[in-house]
């Protein structure tokens, strides 16, 4: 199995992406997960450009690292000065880094018009830098900047630069789709012809202007490259960088390169999902191969389908990057998402003759609002009152909840609730921080002497969704409640034109699911003591 070595460069050309930083201490802590992972190279900034990035460099000296080789990035030298004289040149050498990843530009536009000097002398700057650097002792990475432009816009000169750097001793030229611009079949033609005149290793870094850079780092790939530079989870400025999470999958599941260990593969969600934390970014449900929707089936067909062979409606086992398949149970089900649902959620499938009839009920009340995929508490209840395993715990003979604000700024929230349980009405009433908080406390003060569990239970997240804008504050709403007690947590909705309404089928359903489950698990370890005793 051929080797293609994976140059992450998500603590530097990742963090230039919008809302991305990192502190040191991130850093510090994605480059270890990275190398646990067995990336070959970490690139963790540019130690010339800022303090923070010259402190990472001096913590990360104190490291074992175990896989990975850290590089330190910079540019070549000034044109006013020499390689000794350089500033930035002398700060990579500090950053004491075993690789140093350096650009040049490649495009005459930009020699003559960024740099300011005539196309022989950018040939200068690039040679000297690296052979200055290499004379050190350190492994050069050579990053041709803007080289498919500038090859488009003057095939030879490219040429003419990259010759700069391999004699200079560069041990990787690294073609550069700088602006994101590129297409596969150029990149793919571009780099065969790098790699057919070229004696050394020769690499991809793409940028994702024209949602390609992962087509263009695995064209690239094809047609001889053996080193691929991106970020986790596509990082980067402007559109973003190559995202490594699908470059490694494609690579180690569909072409049949060696780029991490079937163990890491396996850890490849955990990494994404790390980093994404990290960044304090939201995770994308949609992305390739590690989103939660990655192996999400809603569709009737395709859940019937999976559930006699996953290859039908899947190109591979969600395992093998550490994801896990989902049914989603919503109006585009059929039976087999039901019954699917139940076996996930531990539920006792037997003979369930009333599939059909709930899948009915669903699309009905998907239909008024309900959405039971981000409910999946309120999913089990309908199932397990259809069947009728869900005792009637309480019902309620009516509620009241009052909010009052007083001119000195201050309010006050107050709601009085009558439930009946085994036949005896209890009234109570309760304050709280707003109306539904004030419910809450009065349900719980009403359940207590019957239920005195329900204290190992707290509502954690309250979200309300309006459904049709055009309606103003006449709107039908749907209101979700996250509730928990130790690990366990799980999400009830209800939904009405009157949010108190709606917060109060929640409410409900929240109560009836935790009483259900504790009713369920005592039942289990009464079962299981007959059977040890016997």
């Amino acid at each position: 199995m051929k080797l293609v070595k994976l140059f992450d460069t998500t603590l530097r050309d990742g963090s230039q992406g919008e809302k991305i930083s990192f502190s040191v201490e991130d850093k510090l802590n994605i480059a270890r997960r990275l190398d646990e992972f067995g990336v070959h190279y970490i690139e963790g900034g540019w130690p010339g450009s800022n303090p923070k990035d010259a402190l990472f460099f001096e913590r990360a000296r104190k490291e074992r690292w175990q896989h990975t080789c850290l590089v330190a990035f910079g540019s070549t030298r000034r044109a006013d000065k020499t390689p000794q004289t350089d500033n930035n040149l002398q700060m990579l050498l500090a950053a004491e880094t075993p690789a140093i990843s350096l650009f040049g530009k490649t495009w005459k536009l930009h020699a003559t018009k960024a740099l300011g000097v005539s196309p022989e002398e950018n040939r200068e700057l690039i040679y000297d830098s690296v052979q200055y650097l290499k004379a050190q002792g350190r492994e050069i990475i050579y990053d041709a900047e803007h080289f498919f432009d500038g090859y488009k816009d003057d095939p030879e000169y490219a040429f003419f630069t990259l010759r700069a750097a391999m004699e200079g001793g560069a041990d990787v030229l690294v073609l550069c789709d700088t602006n994101g611009g590129s297409l596969p079949g150029e990149v793919a033609e571009i780099t065969a012809r790098v790699v057919s005149e070229f004696g050394c290793p020769v690499g991809i870094h793409a940028h994702n202007d024209g949602e390609l850079a992962v087509a263009n780092s695995l064209a690239a790939v094809q047609a001889g490259a053996r080193h691929v530079q991106g970020t986790i989870n596509g990082f980067g400025e402007r559109c973003g960088n190559a995202n490594l999470v699908p470059v490694i999958a494609n690579l180690r599941l569909k072409m049949g390169y060696s780029c991490v260990s079937d163990q890491s593969l396996a850890n490849l969600k955990d990494l994404s999902g790390y980093v994404y934390e990290t960044a304090n970014v939201g995770t994308r449900d949609e992305a390739a191969f590690v989103g939660n929707s990655a192996f999400a089936h809603k569709g009737g067909i395709h859940v019937s389908a999976v559930m006699k062979d996953p290859r039908l409606y899947e190109h591979v086992t969600p395992e093998s990057v550490g994801n896990s398949r989902r049914v989603l149970v919503s109006d585009l089900s059929g039976r087999s998402n039901v019954i699917y649902k139940m076996e996930e959620l531990g539920m006792n499938k037997g003979d369930f003759d009333n599939a059909r009839e709930v899948v009915q009920e669903i699309k009905e009340l998907e239909h008024n609002g309900y959405y039971f995929e981000a409910a999946e508490a309120s999913f089990e209840l309908l199932v397990e009152r259809k069947r009728g395993n869900v005792p009637d715990f309480f019902s309620l003979s009516g509620f009241r909840a009052n909010a009052e604000k007083n001119a000195d700024g201050t309010s006050h929230c107050e709601a009085s609730i009558r439930v009946c349980v085994d036949n005896h009405i209890e009234h109570t009433a309760a304050e709280g921080d707003g109306p539904v908080n004030a419910l809450d406390n009065a349900l719980r003060k009403a359940l207590l002497r019957f239920y005195p569990e329900i204290t190992l239970m707290r509502l954690i997240d309250y979200k309300v969704r309006v459904l049709n804008d055009g309606n103003g504050t006449g709107a039908q709403v749907r209101v979700l409640i996250e509730s928990q007690a130790g690990e366990k947590r799980w999400t009830t909705m209800g939904v009405s034109a009157n949010i108190m309404e709606a917060s109060w089928n929640a409410l409900a359903d929240s109560f009836s699911y935790f009483l259900y489950k504790k009713q369920q698990f005592q039942a289990t370890e009464k079962i299981e003591e007959k059977e040890h005793v016997a």
